[in-house]
């Protein structure tokens, strides 16, 4: 990363934790064998893998029979690190052009097959014959028990660096980020004065740090309290007790906020379903509170940054971040039917600012593809539309070496959001209901280091890009203080000053989806030059070549 020119960001740890320095290595190591890049063209498919009452019913086709030693299909259950014939038979069936497997669930035993991926066989020579690819139960919200009304009243957020409730109901403010840190959570209780929390799933007893828990319950309650939407991103560091948590490919020396989930062994494996379902039982209702948005993990194509694994292998590294997301779905929607769950890309589209991360398109294409290939669920997306680099002043009129009307744009930005937005509209991107996918904004912000005026003019043109686009959901603003050290790269996306003296872009904020909006709307026009409005609505676009507007 060059100093000066910065193009990726470091997530705020959020209200608590201290700013996290990367080194970034030469790590990279090939990646294990065996990864599928496409369906194998396998002459059984799996149709729908349904949760029906306390069984699942698994229907299936096939384009021509195979052989079979005794006219059979067989019905695998694997772990997600598994593959091939080597999990466990939970059903049998006749072999033939069309058929259906009926087994049990087992939710909550240490057979449970909620999350786990299944496959249909065939003895052949004596010898079991893989015949369809895998595919995951993809309505675990029939046997949620804790399902809560969202609190979904409108898209205006922020990122918050202060529990200051009064700051943001007088903004308006209707959601709220946070971030989790699963090593933090997990273990004994840090605190010898309170009891550690235990918590059985599956025939297993895990156990819960409640004094780490405490910071999490006390904000989510204030969150309801004070009627915020909240959205937690889930990331995975580094601890001693949540060892098991990191993927084997992630152990080395490379430091950063998030690591790849293990999805790779059992242990790490049983311990993320636990605490998919634990959060969730945690955070559903009751007197705690809800959590209704949950984002697994933080720009994920970022895999140097913020899911690191020792590998450069795209589809390597694709398949074994579906298989979390898979866990955290189906663990998240079996307690709350209504919960969303969300991936998370950045801004880095079809460029690259580091070599060793993956572009967001290709890895959002992958995830995709995975997706459908093994039951398609009600996923959503989760995007970082900063500007390019992050600390360019100007959201309405971007340089054109880094933001074009094309889908080869370098980058996604505020002003070219809805080339991603028609991009998820396309038939192979929706939901199994027909409908395109929530999309969230779940970061964004603009710098005032070359001008009040234009982050104010930016957060205008912004607000009123996502507010007019049907399929955005949020638009969370990164945040509400300056930070010192980020100002050393010319960020200072706060709507506050250092010493709490509001900006000029705190009225504006305040002003949007309000009758206020107008005046401050005629305020960015004055400066973009263009009607706001006008400028969203007719998707204008404007280019410059450098740093000034007169260029």
């Amino acid at each position: 990363m060059k100093k000066g020119f910065v193009f990726k960001k470091l997530c705020a740890a959020v209200l608590t934790a201290a700013t996290v320095v990367m080194a970034v290595g030469a790590h990279d190591v090939a990646p294990s064998s065996g990864v599928v890049a496409e369906a194998a063209g396998r002459v059984v498919s799996i149709n729908s893998c349904l949760i029906q009452g306390g069984s699942v019913v698994v229907n299936v086709s096939a384009s021509s029979l195979p052989g079979s030693d005794d006219g059979l299909y067989y019905l695998y259950a694997d772990e997600v690190y598994q593959d091939g014939t080597v999990g466990t038979v939970v059903a049998t069936t006749p072999r033939a052009e069309a058929g259906t497997f009926t087994f049990d669930l087992g939710l909550n035993t240490p057979g449970s097959n909620l999350s786990k991926k299944f496959l249909v066989a065939v003895k052949q020579g004596g010898s079991m014959v893989q015949v369809s690819d895998e595919h995951y139960i993809t309505n675990p919200e029939a046997v949620a028990t804790q399902t809560v009304g969202r609190n979904d009243h409108g898209i205006k957020g922020i990122l918050p660096n202060n529990a200051e409730a009064s700051t943001f109901k007088d903004l308006g403010v209707a959601q709220m980020v946070y971030n989790l840190y699963m090593g933090d959570i997990v273990g004994p209780s840090s605190d010898p004065a309170v009891a550690t929390t235990e918590f059985a799933y599956d025939g297993r007893v895990y156990q819960f740090n409640t004094a780490a828990l405490s910071q999490y319950d006390g904000f989510v309650h204030w969150c309801k309290a004070n009627g915020f939407q909240l959205t937690m991103t889930i990331l995975n560091n580094k601890t001693a007790a949540g060892a098991d948590l990191i993927h084997p490919l992630s152990r080395d020396s490379h430091v950063c906020p998030g690591y790849a989930m293990n999805t790779k062994e059992d242990g790490g494996t049983q311990h993320l379903k636990a605490i998919a379902a634990f959060l969730a039982q945690r955070y559903s209702g009751g007197s705690i509170g809800t959590v209704d948005n949950w984002v697994i993990g933080n720009e994920i194509n970022a895999r140097t940054e913020w899911y690191y694994m020792n590998s450069t292998n795209l589809e390597l590294n694709v398949s074994e971040y579906v298989k979390a997301f898979r866990i955290f779905y189906n663990g998240i929607k079996s307690v709350n039917g209504n919960a969303k769950v969300y991936n998370s890309i950045d801004q880095e589209w079809q460029r690259k600012s580091n070599p060793g991360c993956f572009l967001a398109k290709d890895f959002l294409d992958r995830f995709n593809y995975y997706m459908l290939r093994e039951g398609n669920i009600d996923w959503s997306l989760s995007v970082h539309p900063y500007n390019a680099p992050l600390f360019d002043p100007y959201a309405w009129k971007q340089q054109a070496q880094y933001v074009s009307q094309s889908l080869s744009t370098p980058y996604i930005t505020i002003e070219n959001i809805y080339l991603l937005t028609d991009y998820m509209c396309q038939a192979s991107f929706l939901n199994p209901a027909g409908q395109v996918r929530d999309i969230s904004l779940s970061e964004i912000g603009y710098t005032s280091s070359f001008g009040e005026e234009y982050q104010m003019a930016s957060i205008v043109y912004a607000y009123t890009m996502a507010a007019n686009n049907p399929y955005i959901k949020s638009f969370i603003l990164f945040r509400e203080t300056d930070d010192a050290h980020e100002m050393e790269s010319h960020i200072a996306q706060g709507l506050k000053n250092l010493d709490g003296t509001p900006k000029a872009s705190y009225g504006a904020y305040k002003a949007m989806g309000t009758a206020a909006a107008a005046g401050y709307k005629a305020q960015a026009a004055a400066i973009t030059g263009m009607d706001i409005d006008a400028m969203v609505t007719q998707r204008i676009f404007m280019t410059r070549g450098g740093w000034f507007l007169n260029d």
